[in-house]
């Protein structure tokens, strides 16, 4: 189904705990073999770590880098088509699959070069199962609450001994058992923070890990530190920190202080941070901790709720990236593109693990900052300056804006272009609008995962009408249009 609204839509689905990873905002050379031809186009250290990390040869791990980045693409487009019988999405190999709820959904995930996968419960209502669930247990017991789109069912994890109390508790507040399983673990999360000294950053006797520098400072984890904290190697001040509930942090640097956006990939080089785009269940991510350096697992599942000893943070992405206590608070990207920060998890890097991240776009938000980027992904469309008619105009994510005005403008016969350079870290898409039969349809639409949009149109003479939608993330853009 087509949406006949620009509301944005939820793109995740719900998970379990937290983990930690770390990020330096430092410059260094290239690293050792990132010279080759079939590497060369990506950060340095990446695909040697995933070569180590997920058994690949580098032709392998360079394939799936594309295949992962052209997937993720694809899966955005469609999500933003499909209306609230969305039910998740994931990848496989070199194929992505789409869950929704009816047999409409079904033919455009299948239009879209997709395979569609028709199943019960749509993600919306997985979501609210999952909470549910995660609300009845007893919070000591329960050590994760995410949703599995795969199985399209809710999965609990919890403490040993406690399946039956919690699987009781669970059937009391109303929920099937069909809908969730129940799953016990030998060792529950913990957040990641060591009171051994690192080259990170401190908080009186403990170390943590940078996140991604921001406006004025850097985002972390939550559970780093509390509101007024004090940081050190780099000199700091908490200045927005949320602990549980969520897990992320804003920490304002000192003016001396110079701030990258790039992440340290522990072999010698730096990893530009592009923009915030989120990645699909089953993409390649790569996380840096200031303990255990740079790891390479993929997206397991979005929107975790997890329990702490301290109480249960939501809305965190769960992988299977290693992380161990110090890492807390560092970065995970997706290629170029910040996802969040180390929360906690289980497991270590020695055996393997289950590791939890805060999303790096709610800390933002949070703070009111914005993310400092070092290139390396998509630049501004070519085009927005040789526009004839310019625009700009700021929004709030979920917002929209009519250029050059609600009742449009004149256009002949011919092609229409125009171009959108939204800011950096957000989804910013552009909508041409024809007005017909007193209503306005949309003609054509640039609605890729990038703040920035590209759309040509050849149509007949009429009035038309940009609109510009903050589909996720807030700020100025620019752009302009040229008519025949």
């Amino acid at each position: 189904m087509r949406r006949t609204s620009f509301r944005a839509f939820t793109v995740a689905t719900a998970a379990a705990t937290l983990l930690a990873a770390s990020i330096t905002a430092a410059t260094a050379g290239t690293a050792a073999g990132s010279d080759r031809p079939e590497v060369a186009g990506y950060a340095p250290g990446m695909v040697a770590a995933m070569e180590r990390d997920l058994g690949l040869t580098t032709a392998q791990a360079v394939d799936r880098l594309k295949t992962d980045e052209s997937l993720s693409e694809k899966q955005h487009t469609i999500i933003k088509t499909l209306d609230k019988g969305y039910a998740g999405a994931w990848v496989d190999g070199d194929e992505l699959f789409v869950a929704v709820t009816d047999k409409a959904g079904a033919a455009e995930v299948r239009a879209a070069g997709a395979t569609a996968v028709t199943v019960d419960k749509s993600l919306s209502q997985l979501d609210r199962l999952a909470a549910k669930a995660h609300r009845a247990a007893p919070d000591a017991k329960v050590a994760a609450t995410y949703v599995d789109v795969e199985s399209n069912s809710v999965v609990m994890e919890v403490a040993k001994g406690a399946k039956g109390a919690v699987t009781a508790a669970v059937r009391q507040a109303g929920v099937s058992a069909g809908s969730v399983s129940v799953v016990e673990v030998t060792e529950m999360p913990r957040t990641l923070i060591n009171v051994v000294g690192g080259n990170a950053y401190y908080i009186g006797g403990s170390r943590c890990s940078v996140g991604f520098s921001a406006t004025g400072g850097f985002v972390t984890a939550g559970h780093c530190g509390s509101r007024g904290a004090t940081t050190s190697q780099p000199s700091g001040t908490f200045q927005v920190s949320s602990f549980p509930g969520n897990d992320y942090a804003y920490v304002n640097t000192g003016t001396d202080d110079t701030l990258i956006g790039a992440v340290n990939n522990y072999n010698g080089g730096t990893v530009n941070v592009a923009g915030s785009s989120a990645a699909a269940v089953g993409a390649t991510v790569c996380r840096s901790g200031s303990t255990t350096g740079w790891h390479c697992g993929t997206i397991q599942a979005l929107n975790s709720s997890v329990t702490y000893p301290q109480g249960t943070v939501s809305g965190l992405i769960r992988t299977n990236v290693c992380a161990e206590p110090g890492d807390s608070g560092g970065s995970l990207l997706a290629g170029t593109q910040a996802q969040g920060m180390t929360s906690g998890g289980s497991g270590n890097c020695s055996s393997g693990g289950t590791t939890y991240f805060q999303p790096v776009g709610e800390a933002l938000s949070a703070a009111g900052v914005s993310l400092i980027t070092g290139g390396g992904g998509t630049t501004p469309p070519p085009g927005c300056a040789s526009q004839r008619t310019p625009f700009s105009g700021s929004l709030s994510s979920g917002g929209q804006a009519a250029k050059p005005g609600a009742t449009g403008f004149s256009a002949l016969s011919g092609t229409i272009t125009g171009c959108l350079d939204g800011p950096t870290g957000t989804d910013f898409d552009l909508h041409l609008q024809k007005a017909s039969g007193g209503s306005w349809v949309t003609v054509a639409q640039g609605i890729t995962s990038s703040p920035d949009e590209n759309v040509r149109y050849t149509g007949t003479s009429g009035t038309y009408r940009w609109v510009i939608q903050a589909y996720s993330g807030s700020g100025s853009y620019t752009g302009g249009y040229t008519t025949p």
